[in-house]
């Protein structure tokens, strides 16, 4: 898996646009092994963090659970001490 896409689900506020599209752009990224497409396979490229962003966003949007709803702020300073404590 890909260090830089995160876990979208259940988390108050609910996840945005924007991070849907930056998850999606960094797995088509890791798939392609492209970091930016050449002109020849822009369009492609394009295409595929699109529809990726999509298939996502429905996905989702249909998960059900009946956990609490995780914070982010909470998650992000977990994800700071794990990062201060392995590199110091």
């Amino acid at each position: 898996m890909c260090r830089n896409i995160r876990n979208l689900f259940n988390f108050d506020p609910p996840v945005t646009d924007e991070e849907v599209e930056a998850a999606s752009l960094q797995f088509v990224r890791k798939i392609s092994g492209f970091n930016k497409p050449s002109k020849a396979n822009e369009a492609a490229f394009t295409a595929a963090v699109k529809e990726v962003a999509e298939v996502s966003a429905r996905l989702l949007q249909a998960l059900e659970t009946t956990a609490q709803p995780k914070n982010r702020e909470e998650d992000a300073a977990r994800a700071r001490a794990r990062a201060a404590e392995r590199f110091g």
